[in-house]
């Protein structure tokens, strides 16, 4: 164990432990990270079990803006080096998996991380018992870490098993064989339909004789829903085999039971939604559960174990990303996604690079007296105008965690105004006493229920300012929020090209705005 305390313990150097690592080492804080396996980012060393990672790598965006080029780079941690860009690894828009593996061990080589590996933990306890004591964390090797504070890197590490029974006969996506030629004129049942099952699905088509694919939900498609973990048309092969009849399906419904037949067959009940519950048992050769994963917090001692919600799936967390039942305990990365749990972009290095930077503005804020970064400018409408305008048309992090960050103007009425950058929107410790206006680039109402590819559907003019609120697509919103009185919200009207430029239709509207808006408060 060190003579002393370190200020932060990392669990787990992933990306999201990387991320942090390099704010820590920025900042001169003792840090450790620890890592279970021999190299940064196990996981990506086994999934995707197909081997195509299904986040973007558009190296050529048409700008020479860095941070523009982020909201279309999904892979890359954030760094002022240049060279530490995803977009240098690989040419494909699909990367493989492997130039994963590659790029996160240079970037902990590059920027000197301090990493000990080989180090699974295996119990996290704080022995004092007040809550606000150090933890005492312990590798597998029965080696001791003392830490102020425990920052949880580790992802989502243990499969998301449903309590069907008889699921303990079926192979798991991260077991499965992947090698086609072991499902020759076979019958698959892959029970989820997210998409490790439609991967598992696109993977097999050439050999599998039949296909079902179940699940009591319905398919959510990412274009529809803007949410980039629902399926993705890389991996939606099988949804034209099924509708062009060629053997395969899609099964709306529960799985009852799983009987593995002496022969190494199975009998699989599934009850379906569609037809009033009827049931029917259907022979497969394979089932194949492909449910996800869930964040395992069976190293925590009682005394810190973190609560969980969404089924047990995930910490409970603030909006500081800290344990909501103990204090000092915080999370990073794909673990942080109950915070925007299906509807943005937590689970995703392109959101939780930006949620990391938070996060670690927010620990320097509460526990080193740093304040949060921020430029003054003059509290006046045409400058706070111009201040939003040229933020809303550039920022990456605004882009990517729309809704769940936003830049915030804190009015302390002495005519100057603070302009903070990338403030999780319901993190209150920042804001000061006189009121501050949100700036987030949201979705508009319903954007998930429309066909953005009906031509019939009513759309809303790009030049109407006055109808901004309806548009359904990314658009720049601003709120200003007084104590003891309503949120007053702007929209700003969508553009298909994101450009909010117009002196007329984008910047006018927001200067009046801001205009009638301050002359309500001191400023």
């Amino acid at each position: 164990m060190p003579d002393k305390a370190l200020d932060y313990l990392v669990i787990g150097a992933g990306p999201a432990g990387l991320q942090l690592g390099y704010y820590l080492q920025k900042a001169g804080r003792e840090y450790l990270i620890l890592e279970a396996g021999p190299a940064p980012g196990q996981f990506f060393r086994t999934f995707p079990r197909h081997r195509t990672l299904i986040s973007i790598n558009k190296k050529h965006t048409g700008w020479d803006d860095p941070e523009l080029n982020l909201r279309m780079d999904w892979n890359s941690l954030l760094s002022d080096d240049p060279g530490l860009l995803f977009t240098r690894y690989s040419d494909r828009y699909f990367p493989h998996a492997d130039d994963m593996v590659r790029y996160l061990a240079d970037f902990a080589e590059s920027t000197g991380l301090r990493i000990a590996y080989d180090a699974r933990v295996a119990r996290v306890a704080r022995p004092g018992g007040d809550h606000r004591g150090p933890f005492v964390v312990t590798d597998e090797h029965g080696r001791t870490y003392e830490a102020k504070r425990v920052v949880v890197a580790t992802g989502v590490s243990r499969p998301n098993i449903p309590p069907i029974p008889g699921i303990e006969t079926a192979d798991l996506y991260g077991t499965a064989s992947a090698d086609p030629a072991d499902y020759v004129d076979r019958r698959v049942l892959i029970i989820g339909k997210g998409n490790s099952a439609f991967e598992t699905a696109d993977n097999l088509m050439e050999t599998a004789a039949v296909i079902h694919v179940a699940g009591p939900n319905s398919v959510r498609m990412a274009w529809r829903t803007h949410y980039v973990g629902h399926l993705r048309a890389v991996n939606n092969n099988l949804l034209d085999t099924y509708q062009l009849k060629s053997q395969n399906a899609l099964l709306d419904g529960d799985v009852r039971r799983i009987e593995r037949r002496p022969d190494g067959s199975y009998l699989v009940t599934v009850a379906f939604a569609r037809v009033d519950e009827v049931t029917k048992d259907i022979p497969y050769d394979r089932v194949i559960v492909c449910t996800g994963f869930r964040f395992d917090a069976s190293v925590f001692a009682d005394e810190c174990r973190p609560e969980l919600m969404i089924n047990g799936r995930f910490p409970a967390l603030t909006p500081a990303y800290e344990s909501a039942n103990v204090p000092d305990l915080y999370f990073a990365g794909t673990i942080t996604q109950s915070r925007d749990f299906k509807q943005g972009t937590s689970g995703f290095i392109h959101g939780f690079r930006y949620g990391v930077r938070a996060l670690h503005r927010i620990l320097e804020s509460r526990h080193h007296g740093v304040p949060w970064p921020a430029k003054m400018l003059a509290a006046q409408p045409g400058p706070l105008a111009t201040a939003v305008i040229d933020r809303v048309n550039r920022t990456s992090a605004l882009w990517q965690q729309f809704g769940l960050l936003a830049d915030v103007i804190v009015l302390d009425g002495d005519g100057i105004a603070r302009y903070l950058e990338e403030v999780p929107y319901d993190l209150d410790e920042p804001i000061g006493d006189h009121g501050h206006f949100a700036i987030t680039l949201e979705y508009g109402p319903d954007h998930d229920k429309a066909d953005p590819f009906d031509i019939a559907v009513a759309r809303i003019g790009q030049s109407d300012s006055a109808r901004a609120h309806e548009g359904h697509y990314l658009h720049p919103v601003v709120r200003h929020h007084r104590p003891g009185r309503p949120v007053v919200t702007h929209h700003i009207t969508e553009n298909l090209e994101n450009e909010w430029t117009s002196e007329e239709i984008h910047v006018e509207p927001l200067r009046a705005f801001f205009a009638r808006q301050t002359a309500t408060v001191p400023v």
